[in-house]
């Protein structure tokens, strides 16, 4: 979509400026600013050379598409900014010593660098789960999607009653203390609660001290069985966090998370058995039970067993199909289907427009029949 706005000063008229509005997809931006929020965490801002109205849910993510030792290397990031401020988008990046892309980031992106980035795309965010009161609960970095929406909140004057509850290692861990701090002073139904692992010598502290149990979450919000809970954080915290809820009997349809890392073990192990089994139910195919897979684009086709994806279809071809999850996550993956039917169980990387255009993720897709690619 695109709106064009006249620039006019006095009787002279210059020409129009065309607003696109961001929309799931490829999109070409440049780093604008390298912000150092604490010693191992930078945010990165990011603008389009044309405007863009970079609208979005807040608390979804982007997927960043990089070459890092002659390699593409693609990556997800929850946006940290708020679509209140709609002419750029951030991430906020904690430095990880074994991380090949949070290295690369903070050692190499610069004011001017130029990126693609796939999105916006994801379920965990506060617009698809509206409510009066919520309860946001972070740990470490997991703060991104949370800051998202309180920013939101904040620039919209929302009723909305927020308990923001922060657990980091240090104090000079706390990401965005004093935007945070300003919100709480001006916001009467914005509660602010942190909490630090451990204090350093040195260091001074007047919030609460350990981790989040039952006594620290039943004195920062008492009501906390009547709130919407959304929860981001390292693994750990958030098995914690649900075990929590859940011996409290908290009704866990009005609790959220999200999180960007490893892909779970339980995946693994369900992918590891699934393609054995397809492999043993492939060796007594035959050529009748194939299905044809055609990528138009590149005049290539292959025959595939039923119950294996595009993406896998497309990789026996030597064709790379960007992705970075493997799980209907990112979105990255997107393709077009032409002709014949597939079957697609996505986990929120793909919006519902994308799909009545006849859009799939391919690494979760397979074909009914034979069918045409876009790609």
């Amino acid at each position: 979509m695109t709106n064009t706005i006249p620039a006019t000063v006095g009787s002279e008229s210059f020409i129009p400026v065309n607003t696109q509005t961001w929309v799931n997809g490829r999109h070409n931006v440049r780093c604008v600013k390298v912000i150092q929020e604490t010693w191992d965490v930078r945010t990165f801002c990011f603008m389009s050379e044309q405007p863009v109205m970079y609208f979005f849910k807040p608390g979804q993510f982007v997927t960043l598409e990089l070459e890092i030792n002659a390699e593409m290397v693609m990556r997800s990031y929850t946006i940290s900014s708020s679509p209140s401020v709609p002419y750029s988008f951030s991430i906020t990046v904690k430095r990880d010593p074994n991380g090949l892309v949070s290295s690369w980031l903070h050692d190499n992106m610069k004011e001017g660098d130029e990126l693609a980035v796939h999105g916006p795309v994801g379920l965990f965010n506060c617009i698809d789960y509206p409510a009066k009161k919520v309860l946001l609960l972070s740990g470490g970095v997991g703060i991104t999607p949370m800051m998202s929406m309180a920013r939101w909140w904040f620039d919209t004057n929302a009723d909305v009653d927020v308990a923001f509850v922060h657990s980091a290692r240090t104090p000079q861990d706390v990401i965005y203390p004093r935007e945070l701090d300003h919100m709480s002073s001006r916001v009467g139904n914005f509660g602010l609660h942190l909490i630090c692992e451990k204090i350093e010598s040195g260091q001074a502290w007047h919030g609460y001290r350990g981790y989040l149990d039952q006594t620290k979450l039943d004195i920062i919000a008492p009501d906390f069985m009547e709130r919407e809970v959304f929860c981001c954080g390292p693994t750990p915290y958030m098995k914690a966090v649900k075990a929590l809820l859940e011996n409290s009997g908290f009704d866990m349809s009005h609790y959220h998370e999200e999180s960007f890392g490893a892909t779970p073990v339980g995946v693994e192990e369900d992918a590891i058995e699934n393609a054995e089994i397809a492999q043993e139910e492939a060796d007594l195919l035959t050529q009748e039970d194939m299905l044809r897979v055609e990528f138009a684009d590149k005049g290539k086709s292959i025959q595939v067993a039923p119950g294996e994806t595009l993406h896998t279809a497309a990789a026996k071809l030597d064709l790379l199909i960007p992705k970075a999850c493997g799980m209907g996550i990112c979105g990255t993956c997107k393709v077009m289907v032409k002709e014949g039917e597939t079957s697609m169980e996505h986990n929120g990387g793909i919006t519902d427009d994308d799909v009545a255009a006849g859009y799939v993720l391919s690494c979760c897709s397979v074909p009914l029949t034979d069918v045409v690619i876009e790609y």
